[in-house]
């Protein structure tokens, strides 16, 4: 028999984007009645997410800091001609924290897992076997709408989590290590060492397509291991995905695409950093805005984040013009030379670039001097041609 159920604020996606929307209600409006529809068992999925301190307002860090994991206060990269140690502050957050953090903070009955999602409106969500949740406002956080209207490339990866035998002597992350064999566009590995014998290794490539070969990546994860004197007691797990790299698009379309009139947040509304596919500190930043909304109406949360959103791509067309040139002007074998030649640049304007705050005078620096790419491409890049 079907069954409607009414509440506030209805969350379609119980991922990042959705899991800190409900948090950030529960912590700021707890007088309202929010439901958050997951179509698996579990919140967040099987993610780790990483960021900065420097990319969270501070006003914001309340809401990451219960769900925080692991920290460091430095990390390195390391390229053929430049290896460089950055004083940053550096979290990561498990899914399955994030997963625990959430079921302690939120109703056992604002949870509903295993639901498939027909359909969602500004103010409803049809699901599968005829229960209707009605909310005065509805939030899209499903994942990707159709990215046939944005131009793309790929951030691939496969990464796992290993439980070594003996101490592997690492004390920071490493967040790009592209003295690896170049393969496949701009290959680096990402290491991130959570305890004396756990670390988590990820194989990752700026390719020009999304089909990741797992087997084959995962052959690459156990050789550099090997060379890195790991002795690997056990595969704790693992992770593969393929981000939207953005270049260009319609951003209109691509919003339309996901539900027309129904509020969208996370990767659904475009909110992600077009050139590192970062969606952590949007999701935040989105987060704190609804917890702050005045109205929780279907029509107004539309207004409100079509609005952050539209307003967010407009802001972010140096880092669509930065991609453009990593994929178009780079050969795919030469596109490591671009973040090399980043890496020199000052570590403030570094931290800006990654937090998409970027100044005036940071896009100066960042283009000035020889480009690291054929000038002749890089102008073609510059003007939107291929």
């Amino acid at each position: 028999m079907s069954a409607r159920i009414s509440c506030d604020v209805a969350i379609v996606g119980g991922g990042l984007a959705g899991g800190l929307i409900a948090l950030a209600l529960r912590r700021r409006r707890p007088d309202l009645d929010v439901r958050v529809i997951e179509g698996s068992a579990r919140l967040g999925g099987n993610h780790l997410w990483s960021f900065f301190a420097t990319d969270i307002d501070p006003a914001h860090r309340w809401l990451v800091a219960p769900l925080i994991g692991h920290g460091w206060a430095r990390y390195d990269v390391a390229f053929p001609e430049h290896v460089r140690t950055l004083k940053a502050r550096y979290y990561s957050i498990e899914s399955s924290h994030f997963d625990r953090v959430l079921r302690r903070e939120l109703p056992r009955d604002a949870l509903l897992f295993g639901r498939k999602v027909v359909t969602a409106t500004p103010t409803s969500v049809q699901l599968a076997g005829g229960d209707l949740v009605e909310a005065r406002g509805v939030i899209d956080c499903r994942g990707a709408g159709d990215l046939s209207a944005l131009e793309l490339g790929w951030q691939k990866f496969l990464g796992r989590e290993l439980a070594l035998s003996e101490p592997h002597g690492i004390s920071r992350p490493m967040v790009m290590d592209a003295t690896v064999p170049q393969i496949d566009g701009y290959r680096f590995v990402y290491t991130l060492p959570f305890t004396p014998t756990r670390l988590f290794v990820e194989d990752t490539y700026y390719s020009d397509t999304p089909e990741i070969d797992t087997a084959a990546l995962g052959e690459r994860i156990d050789l550099h291991a090997a060379r890195q004197d790991w002795h690997v007691e056990q595969v704790l797990r693992e992770e593969a995905g393929a981000l939207p790299v953005v270049m260009g698009g319609n951003f209109d379309a691509y919003w339309r695409s996901g539900g027309e009139g129904v509020a969208k947040a996370g990767v659904r509304a475009g909110l992600f950093h077009p050139l590192t596919s970062y969606s952590l500190p949007d999701a935040v930043r989105t987060a704190a805005l609804v917890a702050e909304a005045g109205s929780i109406e279907g029509a107004a949360l539309h207004t409100l984040l079509h609005g952050h959103a539209r307003r967010t791509w407009r802001a972010r067309g140096f880092y669509r013009m930065l991609s453009r040139m990593l994929f178009k002007a780079a050969e795919p074998e030469a596109r490591y030379k671009v973040l090399e030649r980043f890496y020199r640049l000052d570590a403030e304007l570094i931290a800006r670039f990654y937090a998409g705050q970027s100044s005036a005078w940071d896009r100066v620096r960042v283009l000035s001097g020889k480009p690291p790419v054929p000038i002749g491409r890089a102008v073609q890049a510059l003007r939107g041609r291929t």
